[in-house]
């Protein structure tokens, strides 16, 4: 079943290897290529995203391009997925730069900042976006290192990126952090990715309250069910057949949905918001 513009599940059966890969995926996600109009609301500004390779990450890029800024894309090692995000911010009219490394590293992490003002000369907004997750039935199933790696990738890195960031972020600059309906609603799989999740809003509130006298603002987006890479690579076939089905809206969401919010959020259309979380879920209620 399908509505004008978006399917339902069920999507074929499929399953792929972590990180996961765009091109694979059945049926393709929609990033906004052919739908996001841009208003000018980023003009020459200068965006860093992490995981900006695909899914979320790769729609806030297309929209922030073609809101008129410049943007930094960082990625794990996704190349020919990074390319693609590049050809479509160059479409766009503005430049990009392609930043491959690991984000649980600290180094790794001042060296995004760094090397988007050498190129850019000044960084407006940060979205901490890449993510990871695995599935697990039982608690005992999860080692040590699998909790470590979801923990470093998904609040570890945010704090790094932000550290760097925040003292050459200009008054009105903006930090996005992509949180979850997990971090209100865990489901038992994800024990992992939910406890981080839910870390990654109580920081961005507190991160709010820290930075608020240098006039930036730190909000988040909490997506519920989104087809990305990281559904056929994290999860077993038979829940990636389903994926979706339990919204209000009785599917998944795709990554274009998004884009607006992280928009709102960046520029001065969210001027007024801060430490607040949208969520962007499908209908299930961030309770």
């Amino acid at each position: 079943m399908t509505d004008a513009h978006h399917p339902f599940p069920p999507q074929p059966r499929q399953q792929q290897s972590p990180p996961g890969h765009t091109a694979l995926m059945d049926p393709p996600p929609d990033h906004g290529e052919k739908t996001y109009r841009g208003n000018g609301l980023l003009q020459d500004r200068v965006a860093l995203i992490t995981g900006a390779d695909s899914g979320i990450g790769r729609a806030v890029a297309i929209a922030f391009a073609r809101e008129g800024a410049d943007v930094v894309i960082s990625y794990l090692n996704e190349h020919e997925d990074a390319k693609e995000t590049a050809r479509w911010v160059s479409e766009a009219g503005r430049r990009s730069m392609l930043l491959a490394g690991d984000i649980t590293s600290e180094q790794h992490c001042g060296q995004l900042v760094r090397q988007a003002l050498d190129m850019f000369g000044r960084l407006d907004i940060l979205v901490n976006n890449a993510a990871f997750q695995r599935t697990y039935a039982a608690i005992t199933d999860i080692t040590a290192e699998e909790w470590d790696i979801t923990f470093k990738t998904n609040i570890y890195a945010p704090f790094f990126l932000a550290k760097a960031a925040a003292p050459h972020m200009r008054p009105g600059s903006s930090i996005i952090n992509t949180t979850s309906i997990q971090s209100r609603q865990p489901s038992a799989h994800l024990l992992a990715y939910a406890a981080t999740k839910g870390a990654v809003s109580n920081f961005t509130a507190g991160l709010a309250e820290m930075v608020a006298e240098q006039g930036i603002r730190v909000n988040a987006v909490a997506p519920g069910p989104i087809w990305t890479p990281l559904i056929p690579s994290t999860m077993p076939p038979e829940k990636t057949q389903s994926f979706g089905k339990q919204a209000l809206l009785g599917r998944a969401g795709q990554p274009a949905e998004l884009a607006g919010a992280y928009v709102l959020l960046a520029s001065d259309l969210g001027s007024y918001m801060t430490g607040a979380v949208i969520p962007v879920t499908g209908g299930e209620i961030m309770i």
